[in-house]
């Protein structure tokens, strides 16, 4: 999910609300009668001055929030990095399979790769003409039943995968590593063999997708 920020501050339209609200009590407020328009409210019988200054500060204040809205536009919220100057572009190898689980390498490297690639703020480019290098090991894949039924067979698993990443620059300087970080999924076995499959490809994915946004994170906010 993206946050929005306002450019005009919350804190002006805060202030300039009070400003207006203190003006209308001075000025009073007197409706026309010979040509009523968008700002004379049409008051029921028996209401004053005072429930027309309410009327005319809501629609008043709905015109300000309107006005806002079009004129002032958005920017987007999170985009700040703090990544070092000088780190304009970044290669991600495919990772590295310590484990016996064969090809888990492919939807890890697809993952970091779809999040670098979709948040565009550094160029996720080949490792010849990348700044920096973010290299990915697996080095364990752990895999067990969790739940059975009451024949006794298995009818949820859980898998748990620990990596390690470095990041390096052109010169083979290590910038920052993470080791032995984990993540944990669970699935569900069918009487369906390839469903079986499917779930637990799709679990394997989840991990892979959840690190890599962690990652990310960790990139361009806590360098």
């Amino acid at each position: 999910m993206k946050n929005f920020n306002n450019r005009c501050q919350l804190q002006s339209l805060v202030t300039f609300t009070f400003q207006m609200t203190a003006f209308l009590k001075l000025w009073g407020y007197s409706r026309p009668t010979d040509r009523p328009d968008f700002f004379t409210p049409s008051l029921p019988p028996g209401e004053g001055r005072g429930s027309g200054l309410m009327v005319f500060y809501r629609r008043f204040l709905l015109l300000i929030c309107i006005f806002l809205l079009l004129g002032c536009g958005y920017q987007m919220v999170g985009k700040e990095t703090h990544v070092p100057s000088g780190l304009n572009s970044i290669a991600i190898p495919t990772f590295v399979n310590q484990t016996l689980e064969q090809g888990i390498e492919i939807p890890f490297t697809t993952g970091f790769l779809r999040e670098f690639i979709q948040d565009r703020r550094i160029k996720v480019v080949d490792r010849k003409e990348a700044d920096s290098f973010l290299e990915g090991v697996i080095k364990d894949f752990n895999i067990y039943s969790v739940a059975y039924d009451q024949s006794g067979l298995a009818t949820e698993y859980q898998t748990t995968v620990v990596i390690d990443l470095t990041l390096k620059n052109r010169k083979g300087e290590i910038l920052w590593r993470e080791n032995d970080l984990s993540e944990t999924r669970w699935y569900r076995v069918s009487f369906s063999p390839l469903m079986s499959e499917s779930n637990r490809a799709a679990a394997i994915q989840q991990i892979g997708r959840f690190l890599a946004e962690r990652i990310r994170y960790r990139f361009f906010h806590n360098f």
